[in-house]
């Protein structure tokens, strides 16, 4: 495969968190705007760049597209003004809902994708959420997968983002094969109160596993500004920090960013991608490959692949089962903050501590509820378009006052739940109508009376709706069956023999923690699976 395309690979800088990471592996396309390489990865975020650190190692020509560019380093990455108030760092283009009304989706496009704005917060599903569940409002279906299979990998994706945490006490923890890489974090002192509090209401708090540079030398000083912010001394272990940056100093992975991929095209029978095409700093581009990698995100992946509709695909690729973009799913999610008048909440890193006490169906739930999880610390910024009648010095007051909490239920998969992209008003649009709400409202009521019981007399509370998506999933499903899934147990799409996806378009249902972990540790188990299928 000729790489003459392709830039030369520089030295590895002896600083390896410097901005100028950009000068490795830049691809060039010819003076046609084409590229010709061994394997096409189009997103880079938690599953592109997993599955490419994965490559790495083979001696195969990858090139992952990503359509957004860096992002900027510099002080604003730490101003809740900036960050919250002004949107400075929102790049994705407006959505649809079902009214045709348009919304700002939670998602953004750059080099490392939404991880470069997650809590860092990277839990194993429960072995349980790998089988069918009984819910308030319905079934959540079985994955075709087991835990038991997934083990090996949550391990080595743990490793590989560097995460903290401490086996034995989250009290619906699955069981594992070794410890945490790293040691658990302690929670904040302002935190201490609270946690025995809980302790004394019969409740099993712990310290939720983060994906932070923290102790041994790290980088990461446990500030405030983590959950939603970019990390402006690159201590969050995302998947551009952690998986993408050593992949490129192998030589084997080159980053193409600031392009949109646009359409794919398939060969005469259908069965096979033969290029994908998009533009690039409003240039046309031609990417050709024996091998193509959606990683775009649950949204973005089945969209590309519903607009690349063709006489042998006339529904969308990979369509044939009409599953393609149905079974949308986000979590129920509530943010919670707790307020005590009378107490200022001095804390600096609050993303600790969690519940998962009625996770599960038991004694005190007939059936399962959610996850607790405290946020990084809302400040008035991020309040203020949920309440803009409300004064900021009224708002800078509670949150200055207040614990800040975010709950999520699992959300079921539907039919009706989908997306779609509609070629005249050339934009996506996304119906969803939440499900097991029940359940929701329930977790709401509980963790209500626990905070008050804390001592926080003032409980608001706040529903995320639709725009609230980073936790999207299950838009091209993995089953054993073609005609009700789009995707086989190694997420290669059924109607065709050279495609996969590894974001969480595969996921069957979306449990009630978060995703990210599934996201990477699925793209390693791919990869495997990938490399032994094409004799690596």
């Amino acid at each position: 495969m000729s790489d003459a395309a392709i830039a030369p690979h520089t030295e590895p800088d002896p600083q390896p968190k410097a901005r100028n990471q950009r000068a490795f592996g830049v691809v060039q396309p010819d003076a046609e705007g084409h590229i010709d390489c061994d394997v096409v990865i189009i997103g880079s975020g938690m599953g592109g760049s997993t599955f490419a650190h994965e490559l790495s190692d083979t001696g195969l020509n990858v090139v992952i597209v990503e359509r957004g560019d860096f992002l900027p380093r510099e002080i604003q990455n730490w101003s809740t003004e900036s960050v919250f108030g002004e949107g400075r760092y929102r790049n994705a283009e407006p959505w649809l809902d079902e009214a045709n009304q348009a919304f700002s989706p939670g998602v953004f496009y750059y080099v490392g994708g939404n991880t470069k704005f997650y809590g860092a917060m990277l839990p194993r599903f429960r072995e349980e959420d790998f089988a069918a569940i009984e819910h308030y409002e319905g079934i959540s279906p079985a994955w075709p997968i087991t835990y038991a299979q997934m083990e090996p990998w949550y391990a080595k994706a743990e490793k590989l983002y560097r995460v903290h945490g401490q086996a034995g006490t989250d009290p619906c923890e699955p069981w594992r094969s070794g410890p945490y890489p790293q040691p658990a974090l302690k929670h904040d002192p302002a935190l201490h109160g609270l946690e025995k509090s809980m302790r004394k209401a019969g409740l099993k708090p712990f310290v939720m596993p983060a994906a932070v540079d923290y102790g041994d030398g790290g980088d990461c000083v446990l500030c405030s500004t983590c959950d939603g912010y970019p990390c402006l001394v690159e201590a969050k272990c995302d998947a551009e920090l952690s998986a993408l940056r050593p992949a490129l100093r192998t030589g084997n992975i080159r980053l193409l960013t600031n392009t949109l991929i646009n359409s794919l095209n398939t060969s005469a029978d259908g069965r096979t991608i033969i290029a994908a095409h998009g533009v690039r700093n409003g240039q046309p581009i031609t990417l050709k490959a024996p091998r193509f990698v959606l990683a775009c995100g649950a949204v973005n992946s089945a969209v590309l692949l519903l607009k690349s509709a063709n006489e042998k695909h006339p529904n969308g690729l990979g369509n044939s089962s009409g599953q393609l973009g149905r079974n949308y799913m986000v979590h129920n999610s509530t943010f919670m903050l707790a307020v005590d008048p009378r107490r200022q909440n001095r804390v600096m890193f609050q993303k600790t501590l969690a519940l998962n006490d009625w996770y599960k169906a038991g004694p005190r739930n007939s059936f399962p509820l959610g996850n607790v999880q405290m946020l990084g610390k809302i400040r008035e910024p991020m309040i203020t378009p949920m309440r803009p009648w409300l004064p900021k010095l009224a708002s800078r007051y509670v949150t200055d006052h207040s614990v800040d909490l975010y709950l999520t239920s699992e959300d079921l998969p539907t039919q009706d739940n989908r997306v779609t992209y509609d070629p005249v008003k050339r934009a996506i649009k996304v119906y969803w109508t939440p499900n097991n709400l029940t359940a929701h409202e329930e977790l709401v009521k509980k963790t209500s009376g626990v905070m008050r019981e804390a001592g926080y007399p003032l409980v608001l509370t706040e529903r995320m709706g639709i725009a609230t998506n980073s936790h999207q999933c299950g838009t091209a499903v993995m089953g054993m069956d073609p005609l009700t899934s789009v995707l086989d147990t190694n997420c290669k799409l059924h109607d065709l023999d050279n495609a996969w996806i590894v974001d969480s378009s595969f996921f069957p249902s979306s449990a009630a923690v978060n995703p990210a972990l599934t996201i990477a540790a699925n793209a390693m188990r791919v990869a495997a699976a990938f490399k032994a299928s094409t004799a690596l």
